[in-house]
């Protein structure tokens, strides 16, 4: 981790791993019809590489999500002590039904994040 402001701090890979394991809800960040669409979504880690999210075969989500690029949130704040993180991760939708066990038994969208950059 390492400070680019006074209030503001980058975390690193292994550090932004155990936030997403910690949260129990995120947000997909995907384009619906040339248009931002962002759908809370419960998730599970594929390891420490994919994102897996369950979605409707045949939904419009689902079709939203294949092969397209998304950006996937967690966070948490607490507004009393003003401070709190944000983790995202970018990466390519992809169809999977490795991960469905863990999905509750239904196909699955994932996708995995870029290697970390630093």
């Amino acid at each position: 981790m390492h400070a680019i402001g006074e209030d503001l701090e980058i975390l690193g890979r292994a550090e932004c791993v155990a936030l997403l394991r910690s949260a129990p809800v995120g947000r997909v960040v995907y384009t619906d019809q040339a248009l931002p669409a962002i759908q809370p979504v419960t998730f599970v880690l594929d390891g420490d590489e994919a994102v897996v999210v369950r979605t409707a075969p045949g939904s419009k989500f689902d079709a939203a999500l294949r092969g397209a690029i998304v950006a996937f949130e967690v966070d948490a704040f607490d507004p009393a002590a003003r401070t709190g993180w944000s983790v995202t991760a970018v990466g390519q939708a992809r169809a999977t039904t490795s991960s469905a066990s863990r999905c509750g038994g239904s196909p699955a969208a994932g996708f995995r994040p870029p290697a970390d950059p630093s």
